[in-house]
């Protein structure tokens, strides 16, 4: 027989945990909304400055600089409002991962060069980390409840 202060101490976890997990789908929401506009305002910005964005990739070595300016550009605008609206949340994360990993191996690889365990600094403080890791994380998790994910999974479950 378990004693009171340990079922109480295991009744208290188990509503935080039943409270975290609602918040779970606010978080999600929220990792959403802020970082899929982030990604939709820069791909629409360097979409409205193409030009730059080619001479900025010729200068880092990209190969067929004026193809991939568009093709990140157009990545980070339309993925940015996937991720917005919750559409495709893990699909449309990988492109954008995709997207970053370049942007770190290009334009930030003095960052990932000096990143150790106990100076890692340079590798978060960089551009692409808050991008890739808001990207991660609806990877792994999806996009949560409010989304239309899940209003899509919910219809297709009341159709079987």
């Amino acid at each position: 027989m378990a004693s009171p202060i340990l079922t109480r101490f295991a009744d208290l976890y188990d509503k935080e945990v039943q409270l975290l997990e609602y918040g779970q789908h606010l978080f999600l929401l929220a990792v959403r909304l802020a970082w899929g506009s982030q990604f939709a305002l820069t791909g629409w910005g360097k979409l409205g400055n193409i030009e730059g964005v080619t001479t900025f990739f010729t200068s880092l070595g990209i190969p067929m600089p004026g193809i991939n300016a568009y093709v990140a550009s157009t990545t980070e605008l339309v993925g940015g409002l996937l991720l917005i609206i919750g559409l495709g949340g893990r699909v449309t994360t990988l492109p954008l991962i995709f997207t970053m990993l370049v942007a770190y191996s290009t334009s930030d690889l003095d960052a990932i060069k000096a990143f150790t365990f106990t100076e890692p600094d340079p590798l978060f403080e960089s551009a692409p980390f808050l991008f890739l890791f808001s990207s991660l994380i609806i990877l792994f998790f999806g996009p949560g409840k409010i989304s239309v994910d899940a209003l899509i999974g919910n219809w297709w479950k009341k159709q079987k």
